[in-house]
């Protein structure tokens, strides 16, 4: 599938380059390809390449005094496929307690969408989600995949602290707070897991394009995976996968 691109220079440091405005895996594919051969063309300079459901920004060390030329060249860099280099994705199995400790709005939810507890937890963990990119907070995975029976508008006023670890739903999409924040999404459970760590390298392991599937776990076992994690014992699973 071939996408038209939009390039804009957004002022003397950045570069947008805009996607049609659709969620689709083969787009993201698109989009991480082309984001690893923009990486790979600056790797002895310091550029920021950040991605979104359907856009690159390039943030430069240095003024773009020619953004013309700029756009030639990142045209005929996403036209060359041998500058493309696709890295193995990843399924991670997330533990998550949806016990009603940590479901503090499971009930509602449940309520709203006329569907059991049991229902909504099965619709929840039965998907294999795909990572399109990270942002809002360090480690927070925007999640593609959530089954259209589980889809609910945000909260008209969100709740001023978020415990850490929440899995909530939002609108067509669902993610985990990798920290206490504010937020606004319908919080059906918790992951006892770090998704960020800035004293690791990575400091998030998950990455656009990955998967996630999410695994349901009692209280006691999210109390074990915590004392683990404390213990520095617990590893969070992985498979890599063919692209």
């Amino acid at each position: 599938m071939e996408f038209k691109l939009q390039y804009s220079q957004l002022n003397e440091y950045s570069i947008l380059i805009e996607w049609p405005v659709i969620i689709d895996e083969k787009m993201l594919k698109n989009i991480l390809n082309f984001k690893n051969a923009i990486h790979k063309k600056y790797s002895k300079q310091k550029v920021e390449v950040i991605n979104t459901y359907n856009s690159i920004l390039i943030i430069y060390d240095f003024n773009i005094n020619d953004a013309t030329s700029e756009f030639e060249m990142l045209k005929s860099l996403f036209l060359d496929k041998t500058n493309y280099s696709e890295s193995k994705p990843h399924i991670w199995e997330v533990p998550v307690c949806y016990d009603d400790e940590f479901g503090v709005d499971l009930e509602h939810f449940s309520n709203l969408k006329k569907l059991s507890i049991s229902e909504i937890i099965q619709l929840h963990s039965e998907a294999i989600y795909t990572v399109y990119f990270i942002g809002f907070l360090p480690g927070f995975l925007y999640l593609g995949g959530l089954n259209s029976n589980l889809f609910l508008d945000r909260k008209t006023a969100p709740k001023l602290n978020v415990k850490e670890g929440s899995v909530a739903i939002g609108g067509q999409q669902t993610g985990i707070y990798p920290q206490d924040s504010p937020g606004g999404w319908h919080i059906i459970g918790n992951s006892p897991i770090k998704l960020f760590n800035s004293n690791q390298n990575p400091p998030c392991n998950i990455k656009a394009g990955d998967k996630v599937k999410f695994v349901p776990i009692s209280n006691t076992g999210y109390k074990h995976i915590q004392l683990d994690i404390m213990q520095s014992e617990y590893q969070l699973k992985s498979i890599k996968i063919d692209a």
